[in-house]
């Protein structure tokens, strides 16, 4: 886990290949350049498929405080939650696959289809400080991504200290000792995964596109700044399209 985590902090910003023009929150730095697949969260379930895309719906993540923390749980196990929330509620993920990957995971807060994207932050980051062909995200350096409250980290604490105290002699690894037995019923792909039975607080854990890199997350906005949704791409497809031959690392 320590070596995880340090080859993670060692990921630096990296350019995202895009084409299709959209709407960007601030001036100077365009989200389109970032991302061309923001018409997935618009597009059906029937029209995805036209595409090649299967869409996996995985339920719901619970929000406790509204707090989100989009990263690989794995290798930072501390991430900060993004600097824009939401209410507190439940909230469903919907994952896109095509050519057998996780391509975007997306969780959606209220129905409609976004009138303008803008990038997900940490507190302290300014899109505006980017130059183009940067982006700000998240290192995976475990093959999987994740939405989640920032609470329920807690909670994954909580349940890696009752694992160990049951088995203090032996070497801990939370992908072996508890997640996969969930990722399993699921090939490996995703899992909706509770830390503590009883404990409300969940994570929407996925494979991250191609594995290991680093992807950035895009909050989809209304008119008037609302958020509609968030969207994490793994630059597996262009386009919203997943019929062309997909892009490998």
């Amino acid at each position: 886990m320590r070596n995880r985590i340090l080859r993670a902090a060692r990921l630096l910003l990296c350019a995202a290949a895009a084409h299709a023009p959209v709407s960007a929150s601030a001036a100077g730095w365009d989200a389109g350049k970032a991302s061309s697949n923001f018409e997935l969260v618009a597009l059906g379930d029937a029209e995805l498929s036209a595409r090649s895309i299967n869409v996996i719906h995985m339920g719901n993540v619970e929000l406790t405080s509204g707090r989100i923390v989009a990263a690989d749980p794995l290798a930072q196990p501390d991430r900060p939650a993004l600097a824009r929330t939401v209410a507190p509620g439940e909230y469903p993920v919907t994952l896109y696959q095509a050519s057998g990957r996780i391509a975007a995971a997306g969780m959606r807060f209220a129905e409609g289809k976004p009138d303008h994207w803008e990038l997900a932050v940490l507190p302290g980051q300014d899109p505006m400080t980017l130059k183009d062909g940067e982006i700000f995200g998240y290192p995976v350096d475990a093959g999987v991504g994740c939405y989640m409250d920032a609470d329920t980290l807690a909670l994954i604490g909580e349940r890696e200290a009752q694992v160990q105290a049951q088995k203090p002699d032996a070497d801990f690894n939370y992908y072996d000792n508890v997640l996969a037995s969930d990722l399993d019923a699921n090939k490996g792909r995703y899992a909706l995964h509770r830390p503590v039975a009883g404990k409300k607080g969940n994570v929407a854990v996925f494979w991250s596109g191609w594995g290991d890199g680093f992807y950035p997350v895009f909050w989809g906005l209304d008119k008037d700044g609302r958020p509609l949704v968030l969207l994490t791409d793994f630059g597996v497809i262009e386009n919203a399209d997943g019929r062309r031959e997909p892009k490998g690392q």
